[in-house]
């Protein structure tokens, strides 16, 4: 009896992989964060610096001493929660707190869970939502844009505090919004107070576009947002236009924008997973017993088929199966075999 090996799944590759599309989302982070160090100088700088580098610090630390695993700090995902956590703080934001809101996103938010791909909620926004819980004022003081000029930050309102304001005092919208400087060239610079990773739309737009061309994304998900946006805000716009802002207000703030192109688009949500196509059905092998269990991964289209039970015959024979079904796959006895078996 001559042996012979199992390789296991996936079979069929597609080139992608943690590394290049975790990279890839950086590179589309790249125009928001020159824009938010073009209004908010250093600060913008040392919050994103200091979160970067404790998400990277934490993950190692759980991963190689609680969990002991490998760290996996170089794939790209913990920097990306870094950078994703600090484009939701202001540039004021104390360090220290920074470094707690890491300590969240990494430790509850992500390896909780058991780390990448378990999470069930967005790492970043959990370090979010803690930080706005425990330390409420200093997560909602918005330095007013100023660069790197050296003279103590100065605060101000956000537009979407301003709308607040207004529609409590029965002031027009348009009219708050014009009268504190909020102009449509302000909102989509980003020349305004806000989240380091929320005020500039056209970087995040960019951004957006990028990740589109490179297929990081699909349009979905994305797209269902902005059109949701502007159809209900439309809605209410013409309806009472004094009182509710119009749909390109709250695309060019109020972190749709934001919320739309990164946090729903992140490699553990739905959008992320693209559909396979039916005329290319993916083998998948069973391991287990030392039979070779052939199953074909079907779409919607295609029912899901098995080989019938009892085919225990060679791996010439699987690969005779597997050819006539139209499939392609990783030879069994290849290089990348995992495991060896005796046929019956």
């Amino acid at each position: 009896m001559s042996n012979f090996t199992i390789s296991p799944s996936p079979h069929v590759h597609g080139g992608d992989s943690i590394e290049k599309n975790m990279y890839g989302v950086l590179i589309a982070l790249v125009p928001t964060f020159i824009f938010s160090i073009v209004f908010f100088g250093l600060g913008a700088i040392l919050v994103t610096l200091t979160s970067v580098v404790a998400c990277l610090v934490f993950e190692y630390v759980i991963q190689k001493y609680l969990m002991k695993q490998r760290p996996t700090i170089w794939d790209g995902s913990a920097i990306i929660t870094g950078v994703l956590l600090a484009f939701n703080l202001p540039s004021s934001l104390p360090l220290w707190i920074v470094v707690i809101g890491a300590l969240v996103a990494i430790g509850i938010g992500k390896m909780s869970f058991g780390g990448l791909g378990n999470n069930i909620f967005n790492p970043a926004l959990v370090g979010r939502v803690f930080l706005l819980i425990s330390f409420p004022v200093q997560m909602t003081t918005w330095p007013i844009p100023n660069g790197f000029a050296t003279a103590d930050a100065v605060t101000g309102a956000t537009p979407l505090a301003l709308v607040k304001e207004a529609v409590k005092n029965g002031q027009a919208v348009g009219e708050a919004l014009s009268s504190a400087g909020f102009s449509t060239g302000n909102l989509i610079l980003g020349n305004m107070g806000g989240s380091l990773g929320e005020v500039a739309a056209i970087g995040l737009l960019l951004g957006f576009a990028y990740m589109l061309i490179r297929k990081i994304i699909s349009w979905h998900i994305p797209v269902a947002i902005f059109a949701t946006v502007i159809v209900f805000s439309g809605i209410l716009n013409l309806a009472d236009p004094a009182q509710f802002a119009g749909p390109v207000f709250h695309h060019l703030f109020s972190s749709s924008s934001a919320s739309s192109s990164r946090v729903a688009t992140m490699v553990v949500a739905p959008c992320s997973v693209r559909k396979a196509s039916s005329r290319k059905p993916q083998l998948t092998e069973i391991q287990g017993s030392p039979e070779l269990w052939a199953v074909w991964m079907s779409t919607s289209e295609s029912p899901m088929y098995t080989a019938p039970s009892g085919w225990t015959s060679s791996s010439a024979r699987a690969r005779k199966t597997v050819s006539g079904a139209g499939l392609r796959a990783t030879p069994w006895d290849s290089p990348m075999a995992t495991s060896t078996r005796s046929p019956k």
